[in-house]
C-alpha cells in the first residue's frame, strides 16, 4: 500500500492473479483519514485485519509521529509476499511484528479491537470455492442470525466479521466498493449492522478523486462505531486529492461545501435506498416503469464458447439451424439504437456468434446424430458438473426467453440505452429484456424509455461502479421513477394501475 497509486497490470495472467487475491492498495491520503477516525479514541492499538503491504500501519505511525502519540500496530494477512511489499514502503520488520499469518474471516483471532481499519480483499462471488461459501454461510448466520445470498463478496464477510471484532465503544473503518450497500444481500446485511452499531460517517468519490483510478469500482469509506445506533450520519463527497480529507475527518465531520469536499448530515435510511454513492435525493411516489413494462435478465447459457456459435460453427458440426435460434450476446455487438437481421448477418459475417443451441428436454438419444455428438464434446469437457448447467435437467436444456421488444444494455458507461429489437433475437446476460406490459403499448412505452429524463433517472435506481459507470438489475429497472413530462411526450396520460410506489430517490 504505497503512497502512490497502485500500477496495475492492464491484462494477462498478473492481472487474473490480482482478481483471485482481490488486492488494491490504499493510497496514503486515504489511509491517513481513516486511521485518524478510528484513532479518535483512546485506543492503544491499530488493527487491520487485511494488512497488505501496509498503508495503514504507515498512516498510523505517521499521525502518531506528528502528535508524539505512541500505538501498537497489529493485524492479520493471509499473503506472505504482500507483506514483503510492506518493507519497501517504509515500515520495518518491527513494524510488522504484530502482523499474525492467518485467515482472518475463518480463522479470525481470538479478542477484541478498538481500533479496527481496513481494506478489505475485493474477491468477487464466483472466485470464492463451495466449500469456503459452505463455510461463510455458518459464519455469517452465527454472526448476524441469517445467511446472505449467494452472490455476496468477499469483502462483505471481512466488514462482518470486523464489526463482531469491534470492542465496546471503539470504531472501525472500511473502504469498500459501492455494491456493499447496493447488492442483492444489502438490506439483511445492514438491517443487522444498523440495529446493532452507529454509522457516524460515509465518505463517497467524485470520479477526479477515485482512490482506485485504474479498477472498475466506486469506492466508499464506511465510519462506524460500537455505540448506540442514530438515524442520520455525516455523508461526504470527497473532489479532489489530498489533504482536506484527513482535515474533515479530525475536525469532527462539519458540514462543508467546497470544490474538495461537500458534507452534509444524511439520514441513513434514506441514504442507503440510494446505495449512499449519489446525494441525498427526495422522496418519489409517483408512475415508475414497472408500471408499463417488465423486464428479466438475459440468457445464461453457463457455457457460451458452447452453446453460442457461429454459422460457420455450426456448418462444421453439421449442426441443424433448426435447433439454434437468434441471439445477441455482448452490448458492443450493438452500436446504435436498434438491431437487425442484417446487423446480426454482418456479425456473423464478422466471426460473432449469434446462434443459439436452444434445446429442450428432448431425450439425448432422440436427438439427431450430429447433435448427439457434440452433446458428448460437451459431456467429455465436463460442461454438465458447472455450476450453473448441472442445475438444469438435461443439462443441455436451454433457458428460454420470448423475444422482447426492446433490450437494455446491463452496464452502461455513461452511454445507457434502451435497443429496439428489430430482429427477434433473444439477448443473453449482457441485456435485460423489456417487455411492455399491454402490446398496444409498445410504441408508446419505446418513447418513454428513450426520454431524456428515464434515462437520465437510470442513476438513481443502478449500482455506480467507477468512471461514471452503473449496473442496473432487472427488479430496480422497474423502479426507475417516470417524470410526468416523459409520460407526456410518450403518450401515456396517468397511470392505469394503482401501483404508486413511495421510493427514495
Amino acid at each position: 500500500m504505497a503512497t502512490a497509486h497502485q500500477k496495475l497490470p492492464a491484462s494477462g495472467p498478473r492481472r487474473e492473479a490480482l482478481r483471485e487475491k482481490g488486492q488494491f492498495w490504499t493510497p496514503q491520503w486515504v489511509a491517513e483519514a481513516m486511521v485518524a477516525y478510528v484513532l479518535g479514541t483512546e485506543s492503544d492499538h491499530l488493527f487491520d485485519p487485511a494488512v497488505g503491504a501496509g498503508a495503514f500501519f504507515t498512516a498510523a505511525k505517521n499521525l502518531c509521529k506528528r502528535v508524539s502519540r505512541n500505538v501498537s500496530l497489529v493485524g492479520t494477512e493471509i499473503d506472505s509476499l504482500a507483506l514483503n511489499q510492506a518493507t519497501n514502503t517504509g515500515l520495518t520488520r518491527e513494524d510488522l511484528r504484530g502482523v499474525e499469518l492467518r485467515d482472518f474471516v475463518l480463522n479470525a483471532p481470538n479478542r477484541q479491537f478498538s481500533a479496527i481499519v481496513a481494506n478489505p480483499p475485493y474477491i468477487r462471488h464466483h472466485r470464492i470455492s463451495a466449500e469456503t461459501k459452505g463455510e461463510l454461510r455458518l459464519l455469517t448466520r452465527q454472526i448476524i442470525g441469517k445467511t446472505l445470498d449467494g452472490r455476496t463478496g468477499y469483502h462483505v464477510f471481512f466488514f462482518m466479521r470486523a464489526l463482531e471484532r469491534l470492542s465496546a465503544h471503539g470504531r472501525l473503518a472500511f473502504i469498500m466498493p459501492a455494491d456493499t450497500c447496493e447488492g442483492v444481500f444489502a438490506r439483511s446485511l445492514w438491517g443487522w449492522v444498523l440495529n446493532t452499531y452507529r454509522m457516524d460517517a460515509v465518505v463517497t468519490f467524485a470520479h477526479t478523486a477515485t482512490p482506485f483510478p485504474s479498477v472498475d469500482t466506486n469506492a466508499k469509506i464506511f465510519m462506524i462505531s460500537a455505540e448506540s445506533p442514530e438515524t442520520t450520519c455525516k455523508w461526504c463527497r470527497c473532489g479532489e486529492e489530498g489533504p482536506a480529507l484527513l482535515d474533515w475527518v479530525e475536525k469532527g465531520f462539519p458540514e462543508t461545501s467546497c470544490p474538495a469536499l461537500v458534507a452534509r448530515s444524511r439520514d441513513v435510511a434514506e441514504g442507503l435506498e440510494t446505495g449512499l454513492s449519489r446525494p441525498p435525493q427526495e422522496r418519489h411516489v409517483g408512475p415508475v416503469l414497472g408500471d408499463f413494462a417488465r423486464t428479466v435478465r438475459g440468457i445464461a447459457t453457463g457455457s457460451n464458447e458452447f452453446f453460442f456459435l457461429t454459422a460457420a460453427e455450426a456448418a462444421a458440426r453439421n449442426l441443424p439451424l433448426s435447433f439454434f435460434v437468434r441471439a445477441v450476446g455482448r452490448t458492443r455487438d450493438v452500436e446504435g439504437d436498434e438491431i437487425t437481421v442484417r446487423h446480426l448477418d454482418e456479425l456473423d459475417g464478422r466471426g460473432r456468434p449469434t446462434y443459439l443451441l436452444s434445446l429442450d428436454s428432448t431425450p439425448e438419444e432422440d436427438l439427431p446424430d450430429s447433435v448427439q455428438r457434440y452433446l458428448r464434446e460437451g459431456a467429455d469437457a465436463c460442461l454438465p458438473n458447472g455450476p450453473l448447467i448441472k442445475q438444469r435437467k438435461p443439462w443441455y436444456k436451454m433457458e428460454k426467453r420470448q423475444p422482447p421488444p426492446y433490450l437494455f444494455a446491463y452496464l452502461g458507461r455513461r452511454n445507457a440505452r434502451f435497443i429496439r429489437n428489430r430482429a427477434n433475437v433473444v439477448p443473453l446476460t449482457g441485456f435485460l429484456c423489456v417487455y411492455p406490459r399491454e402490446i398496444e403499448e409498445e410504441e408508446s412505452v419505446w418513447r418513454l424509455l428513450n426520454h431524456p429524463d428515464t434515462i437520465a433517472n437510470l442513476s438513481k435506481v443502478g449500482k455506480s461502479y467507477g468512471s461514471g459507470a452503473i449496473k442496473v438489475e432487472p427488479r430496480a429497472l422497474e423502479r426507475v421513477p417516470l417524470s410526468e413530462h416523459a409520460l407526456s411526450s410518450a403518450g401515456i396520460s396517468g397511470l392505469r394501475r394503482n401501483k404508486q410506489c413511495g421510493l427514495f430517490f
